[in-house]
């Protein structure tokens, strides 16, 4: 059984709770990702904890933003724990996210657009004016020109991006609710089936997962759904 290109978001109480939820899902999904609370309550040994014996991917979604060299720093302490993505602010310029770049070779570094909590008032609010779509396209292709090898968007503007930066690069999607699911606090939203058909490569689902009586069975039952859409011609 192949695993879906979903990435469970353990935003767990406590440490105990995110290697549980990971290891349920961890037959049904490629990735699991770990968050800043999580982190920082628990530093490195998070990670070795959630990806268990399985070697799941991990996604270290850290959102690093401040100067180059700072950012530099950061990444080479974290490249050591080898997560396989590594989330950076796409705001933060070209010369930080290709410090990031440099300084983990070995991990996709992924930008950040536009984060899928913020509606179009709250982004009108923060200066950035006019559709979102634009902005999260001139982010995309500046973070990929400075070395990015993925990007962070919501499913509704990941059509565009494709259009923009092409096949190679990896496109993920938070944000992802399946039909029915409860969007919380997501203003930008699309259904895991929408946000694949539209050129997402890696879907990241948590509380409708882990949030969930039984969480293994909602990463499976999501994940048969997705691989019917992958496999349907």
């Amino acid at each position: 059984m192949t695993s879906a290109p979903i990435a469970v978001a353990l935003d767990a109480p406590d440490l105990e709770t995110a290697a549980r939820w990971a290891a349920l899902v961890t037959p049904h999904v490629t990735t699991v990702k770990v968050g800043l609370e999580l982190y920082l309550r628990y530093g490195p040994d998070v990670i070795a904890s959630v990806r268990g014996a399985s070697g799941v991917n991990v996604f270290l979604d850290l959102k690093l933003h401040d100067i180059p060299n700072t950012v530099a720093g950061a990444a080479r302490a974290v490249a050591r724990l080898r997560p396989t993505i590594l989330t950076v602010h796409a705001t933060g310029g070209p010369a930080m996210i290709r410090a990031a770049s440099e300084a983990a070779p070995n991990t996709r570094i992924a930008a950040v657009t536009l984060l899928t909590s913020l509606s179009d008032a709250d982004l009108e609010r923060v200066g950035v004016n006019g559709p979102p779509v634009d902005a999260v396209r001139r982010l995309s292709v500046l973070a990929v020109g400075a070395g990015a090898r993925a990007l962070v968007c919501s499913p509704r503007e990941v059509a565009a991006v494709r259009a923009e930066v092409g096949p190679d690069i990896t496109l993920i999607t938070p944000g992802v609710r399946p039909a029915g699911a409860d969007t919380q606090d997501q203003a930008r939203v699309a259904t895991p089936e929408q946000a694949l058909a539209d050129g997402a490569d890696l879907l990241v689902i948590g509380r409708p997962i882990t949030g969930s009586a039984d969480p293994g069975a909602a990463a499976a039952t999501i994940a048969a759904a997705l691989r019917r859409t992958i496999t349907t011609p």
